[in-house]
């Protein structure tokens, strides 16, 4: 064999084997290139993952948001009813220790314009009707079952609203967990199409359903705790009312036994004594 021949062939094989390389990796490279152009970043933040979930889910968050703005106003303006009311209350109920009439309490309710003219003026509608009645303690019954009746619905009364957060509280996570499946059931049905099980590619997708497990909590949280408040809050305020109807009933008591014994029993008597 020539001299130059041999020479020659260890610079070939170096070189045949760099093409051979070269030309395997290259449709690696080229099958790379659409991927990374298909797989734009991610906003990742609150309002990016709003943007970019299914209309469902962003329905599913919206309503949400609404009943967290529902939870928060009726939480704030029936705190602030409470607050008044049970402080007005206490202000009557110092008042009533003085009196010693249901007319002087029905006047100073009047000048005040406070909540115990209610009570006062029922009172006084069931002493105008039993006038021509002698037996007393049947007037302190009815008085006092009229007076009952008034609690009840002032309590019923300030409850208004407070349903409402019961009925947040209580759906609300399974609301956020409906959003939450649908979001990931979804990003499942995308696993299916694109045929990869790459994280890169379902793991927005299912950040964006989990939001909504996140909004449902954020939403039914505070209801409960609100609502717990007010339970609270509105049967001291009712334990108010009672004591106020209380101090009623004991007027309208002294106002009874200040009265002169009924005249129709001593007439009776005496016919009897003229027939015999």
């Amino acid at each position: 064999m020539h001299p130059l021949v041999s020479r020659a062939q260890p610079i070939r094989l170096p070189a045949i084997a760099a093409l051979l390389a070269s030309l395997l990796l290259a449709p690696v490279a080229f099958a790379e290139q659409p991927v990374q152009a298909a797989s734009p970043a991610h906003d990742l933040s609150p309002w990016g993952m709003y943007q970019n979930a299914d209309v469902v889910v962003q329905g599913v968050m919206l309503g949400l948001l609404l009943a967290s703005v529902i939870t928060w106003t009726i939480g704030l303006a029936k705190g602030l009813e409470l607050l008044g009311a049970r402080r007005r209350l206490r202000g009557e109920l110092a008042d009533f220790k003085g009196l010693r009439s249901l007319d002087q309490a029905a006047e100073l309710a009047h000048a005040k314009h406070s909540f115990s003219a209610v009570l006062i003026e029922d009172a006084r509608d069931e002493l105008r009707l039993s006038a021509n009645i002698a037996e007393r303690e049947g007037i302190k019954e009815r008085v006092s079952f009229r007076l009952e009746r008034l609690v009840a619905a002032s309590g019923r009364k300030m409850s208004v609203g407070t349903g409402v957060l019961a009925t947040i509280g209580s759906t609300s996570p399974f609301v956020g967990l409906f959003g939450t499946v649908w979001g990931i059931m979804n990003s499942f049905i995308g696993i299916a199409e694109s045929q990869t099980t790459n994280l890169a590619v379902v793991a927005p997708g299912i950040a964006e359903a989990l939001l909504a497990t996140a909004l449902g909590l954020v939403a039914a949280i505070p209801a409960v705790v609100i609502y717990n408040v007010f339970a609270r809050s509105i049967a001291g305020y009712k334990a108010q009312v009672a004591d106020i109807s209380a101090q009623v009933l004991l007027l309208v008591s002294r106002d009874l036994d200040r009265q002169p014994p009924a005249a129709a029993p001593r007439s009776g008597a005496a016919s009897m004594a003229k027939v015999g």
